[in-house]
């Protein structure tokens, strides 16, 4: 009887060690919305416990499901136009790992790539969660909480988040990486370049001397939700609490599901913007409109072929003093 006794603490014990060493409390569904093959990659951070897998493949349509560890960090993302050569190498054209095998095994995504970080259990036992360009552009990206209910009871900021547009073809030339029928990823500047102005590094390594570029905008304006340099927290970085225990994360989303998506072309500017004109309801409603550069700043190069699809609303708001776009834009409402 005394033995018996003793078994309900011990075993409840037990689950409690197993609930803090990685035992699955969330998980992720990766869907590949794409019209070609993905092969997602994963990369648990240091002294992160370990997914199932860090690298597959997903075909058109294909899903796959995956337990998360709880206190898991790390990031995901997707790799395209992978081949295996005679040797029985595996490589891909962007978001290699370098492992040469499908399974990352450990390897990071080779910039550019979209990705998506994790932080999941953190402080007040919340999961912090964002899409980054900083280390360029892939192929589009959304990480949303899949209990909506769930969601809105959580509060804070626990929202879908991601880069739904594809911005391969409308990458500014000299980011871009072209491929022989066409652009297949957008580099960022620090990539690009590689200049500390760009990478937020050296002299430019705190929020307040790293500033937005005319590069980095490029990418805010179409995916004002992702992060576009290493400082832009503000608006990119979403929190959820514990009652959220799945996400979905998918490649190549669609645009009708997660917003009113429009089409945009940059209008050769010959300095940078610092704010524009916010249209009026008379011209949205004439479904042309061109929008006026309000403020300029001469130290950003200009761009004279950027071309991306926005969200409306942040193409019809006025810019912070700190950001800069192109000084005229034709869209379409």
């Amino acid at each position: 009887m005394a033995t018996r006794a003793h078994r309900a603490p011990i075993s409840l014990l037990v689950l409690l060690l197993a609930s803090v060493t990685g035992v699955a409390s969330k998980s992720f569904a990766i869907t590949n919305n794409c019209e070609y093959t993905v092969w997602p990659g994963i990369l648990s951070s240091a002294g992160s416990p370990g997914m199932d897998s860090t690298g597959f493949a997903l075909a058109p349509g294909e899903s796959r499901t995956m337990p998360v560890p709880a206190g898991w960090s790390g990031r995901l993302w997707g790799r395209t136009l992978c081949t295996t050569d005679p040797a029985g190498k595996f490589a891909c054209v962007t978001g290699d790992c370098g492992s040469g095998r499908q399974d990352c095994a450990g390897g990071g995504a080779a910039p550019p790539a979209t990705l998506a970080e994790f932080t999941m259990d953190g402080n007040d036992g919340m999961d912090f969660y964002d899409v980054s360009l900083v280390d360029g552009y892939n192929l589009p990206m959304l990480v949303a909480p899949e209990q909506q209910g769930a969601a809105a009871a959580a509060g804070g900021n626990c929202a879908p988040t991601g880069c739904v547009v594809d911005l391969n073809g409308a990458c500014p030339g000299d980011l871009r990486v072209p491929s022989s029928t066409g652009g297949v990823a957008c580099k960022s500047a620090c990539e690009a370049f590689g200049t500390a102005q760009y990478c937020c590094s050296g002299e430019y390594g705190s929020p307040g001397t790293c500033r937005p570029s005319a590069y980095s905008q490029f990418f805010k304006n179409a995916c004002p939700r992702a992060y576009s340099y290493a400082y832009d927290d503000a608006t990119s970085t979403f929190t959820c609490a514990g009652a959220v225990s799945a996400y979905a994360i998918t490649f190549c989303p669609s645009t009708t599901r997660y917003g009113n998506y429009l089409s945009l072309r940059f209008v050769k500017p010959k300095e940078s913007c610092l704010s524009m004109a916010r249209p009026s309801q008379k011209q949205k409603k004439s479904m042309a409109v061109r929008l006026t550069c309000t403020a300029h700043r001469r130290d950003e190069p200009a761009n004279n072929d950027l071309a991306a699809s926005v969200r409306e609303s942040p193409v019809g708001g006025t810019h912070a003093a700190n950001r800069t776009v192109p000084s005229q834009i034709v869209s379409r409402w």
